[in-house]
């Protein structure tokens, strides 16, 4: 079994198990077109697309996706570091080895629920290219995605975490 595949498993087993291993009731649900930061933060966030490009510059990213079809052009897709707006949120940490034990999961509007740990978003290349996206070729994203989406772009397949109609992202703890 690859890396990838491994790492698949494990984000859909803790996605599962969810309520047994979490603490912290989950973060209440944005209305449409914001973004709910919540969990194990010291400052839960209400964010919509005015409020994500007013990020300093050096935190908008834009990111090149190749094209679907044969010879289509790159997508290229912006959006603020998931890691710079929990930054803001203020991930609270009793000592440096809590974060080993947090888990952050990002959930669409239907439900849709994908996971990554505080090691992959700020202590590894991959949390550089996971992105809350606002804008998809210069221009808002097609309402099939929503005002606002997420995608993890150094994933060998960015599909299975493109949490589109992005509504919440919580910052948990695993309990031992």
């Amino acid at each position: 079994m690859s890396d990838l595949s491994r790492r698949l498993v494990l984000a859909a087993c803790l996605a599962a198990a969810l309520p047994a291993w979490a603490h912290d009731a989950p973060s209440p649900a944005a209305p449409a077109g914001q973004l709910a930061i919540g969990g194990t933060v010291t400052q839960p966030l209400t964010l919509d697309v005015a409020a994500l490009r007013q990020f300093p510059a050096d935190q908008i990213v834009e990111l090149r996706l190749p094209g679907r079809d044969a010879g289509a052009p790159p997508s290229v897709l912006r959006g603020v570091r998931l890691r710079a707006v929990l930054e803001r949120a203020q991930v609270k940490t009793a000592d440096h080895n809590t974060v080993k034990k947090l888990a952050v999961i990002a959930s669409a509007s239907d439900g849709y629920k994908v996971v990554f740990s505080w090691s992959e978003l700020f202590n590894s290349e991959l949390g550089d290219s996971v992105l809350v996206l606002f804008e998809r070729d210069g221009k808002p994203l097609a309402p099939a995605e929503g005002p606002l989406a997420l995608i993890s772009g150094k994933d060998i397949r960015t599909g299975p975490r493109h949490v589109k109609w992005l509504q919440t992202v919580e910052v948990r703890q695993i309990v031992e």
